[in-house]
């Protein structure tokens, strides 16, 4: 027991400790009236990391991106009304791509009843699908703070913890604040589900085994590999754990839309696909297609997520690594053999297959080929990279090109389907992951829509970051539907401004790509970058594969 006296303090001071005491070293948003202050002591008083935003939906954003890289929670603080406003695309975003979240926001005076940026914060908030957590006086702002750490965790979801700036400035009592979680000791309890997977897999001539984002976490990838190389099965990863496998002989690499056509056949002949930690959404069964004839065991450590998009043979609640690795205990205890389905053959036809051969070049007068360019931009960013794509018809070359240490280091942006948040969630990423080269593949329409102006944040905070615009002149998803009618797409075109210009006058630099020279001149700037690289990739509208090819 102790006899010291609490230590009194403002409440803004008090949420900032809070904050920091518990882990948050790094802070986005932008400074109002219902938060400056919280922010003025989080950064003088506890010298933590505050990455000021143009535009409070760019900060939520930024906020995804570092929780998605390092696993922390992402925080993000505005001001009340507008500023709460401009976060719900941001907030929709968090919710569909399941990211635990917090935002701080400030919010109007209960008194200040007709005050210009007075508005019903909660049922914005609660609109987008985030959770809300009210401070309900300046006595409870430590539980409610403990609440909605607990609930952005558990709920795996963006909270809203909701602070009235008239309570900004009242004292209050400093208590420390358990935000611990207790750990997820998953077991996998014997069941009539886990005997009929043994069953399937024993039984199985041609088997694949199949890890989502669920099943990246350490240690996950050796147990996936063991019970793949113990059944003689095929690797294979969706989009978001892509390249979880690479340098596996029988690596498939991604399952679905985006598989390779050697992968697509070998899928087709499977007659099992083993998942662990997949939600199996359309895009990874091909609308289906994939798992059609299949036996399929689905294996997720949250119930709710079995059978949400495809339904399973069987499906298995539990950890990936704990059921992989009694998967191969079972077998070996009734001595099944492998199935067999690997062979030189298959192995062949893997090691010889090259996205680049038999490219046709594109290119044109003043335009460059998007497929060949973006080969030769992979090879010249450094490989540890972590990348971000915004979304648009470039973008299916795009997650095809492009090579990824690991799933951590790929940033999956279009949950909600919305351009123009790449950049954000780049920005965030680098201080996520501080050290490392950050590279976004962008279009030219969402660049203009979240990327020019936050372009500048990146300059400001020093971000290492290599932007490359797939710049059509176009918003090109709405450009290919014109042609494919016989239309004019002349509502889709835009004369935007040349790029790189404007890349240097916001303090990074540009380079505009024409051909082949202009591309390697890019190419070494990358190895020289000392600030924000733009490379504004020049292209024929109607030479950009659509993204259903």
């Amino acid at each position: 027991m102790t006899n010291e006296r609490p230590v009194s303090m403002k409440l803004h001071a008090a949420l900032a400790k809070a904050l920091f005491d518990n882990g948050v070293d790094t802070m986005f948003g932008l400074i109002g009236d219902g938060n400056l202050f919280v922010v003025q002591s989080y950064v003088d008083d506890l010298g933590g990391t505050y990455v000021s935003a143009a535009n409070e939906a760019g900060a939520t954003v930024m906020a995804i991106g570092y929780s998605v890289v390092s696993g922390k929670l992402g925080v993000v603080t505005v001001t009340h009304g507008p500023g709460v406003a401009n976060t719900l695309g941001g907030l929709i975003e968090g919710v569909r791509a399941q990211v635990p979240m917090l935002l701080v926001c400030g919010d109007t005076a209960a008194a200040d009843k007709h005050g210009l940026q007075n508005v019903s914060q909660r049922e914005l908030i609660v609109a987008t699908g985030a959770g809300f957590e009210q401070v309900r006086a300046p006595q409870t702002v430590f539980e409610d703070m403990r609440t909605a750490f607990r609930r952005a965790h558990a709920e795996r979801r963006p909270i809203a913890l909701n602070v009235p700036a008239d309570f900004m400035w009242q004292d209050v009592d400093y208590e420390e604040v358990d935000t611990r979680l207790f750990d997820n000791r998953a077991v996998i309890p014997e069941s009539r589900d886990l005997d009929d997977a043994v069953g399937i897999l024993a039984a199985a001539k041609r088997p694949v085994i199949l890890a989502g984002r669920g099943a990246i976490e350490a240690g996950h990838r050796e147990a996936l590999i063991k019970l793949a190389d113990r059944t003689d099965a095929l690797l294979a990863t969706t989009l978001k754990a892509k390249d979880l496998f690479r340098g596996h002989d029988f690596n498939l690499g991604v399952f679905g839309t985006l598989s390779t056509p050697v992968a697509t056949d070998l899928i087709m002949q499977s007659d099992c696909v083993v998942a662990f930690g997949a939600s199996l959404n359309q895009y990874t069964t091909a609308t289906g297609s994939l798992l059609k004839g299949k036996r399929v065991v689905q294996c997720n450590l949250h119930r709710e997520d079995i059978g949400k998009y495809a339904q399973p043979t069987v499906g298995v609640v539990g950890d990936p690594s704990l059921t992989a690795d009694l998967l191969v205990r079972w077998l070996d205890e009734a001595e099944i053999p492998g199935s067999k389905f690997r062979s030189k053959e298959i192995l062949a036809q893997l090691q010889d297959y090259s996205f680049a051969r038999g490219l046709d070049d594109k290119a044109t007068a003043n335009t460059v080929d998007i497929v060949k360019s973006l080969l030769r931009l992979n090879e010249a960013v450094p490989a540890n990279r972590i990348y971000a794509t915004d979304v648009g018809r470039y973008v299916m070359q795009a997650w095809k090109v492009f090579d990824v240490p690991g799933p951590r280091s790929l940033l999956f942006t279009v949950h909600f389907g919305s351009i123009g948040l790449g950049m954000p969630y780049a920005i965030g990423a680098s201080f996520g992951a501080p050290g490392r080269p950050v590279l976004l593949v962008t279009g030219d329409g969402g660049f203009m829509l979240g990327g020019l102006t936050e372009f500048n944040t990146a300059v400001r905070h020093n971000v290492d970051l290599i932007v490359v615009v797939c710049n059509d002149g176009s918003y090109g998803a709405e450009h290919i539907q014109f042609r494919n009618r016989n239309l004019s797409p002349d509502l889709s075109c835009f004369n935007w401004p040349d790029f790189a210009p404007l890349a240097d006058a916001l303090g990074g630099q540009g380079f505009s790509v024409r051909n082949q020279d202009d591309l390697s001149n890019a190419c070494a700037a990358i190895e020289k970058r000392t600030r924000p690289l733009l490379i504004d990739l020049k292209l024929d509208p109607d030479h950009v594969p659509s993204m259903r090819h």
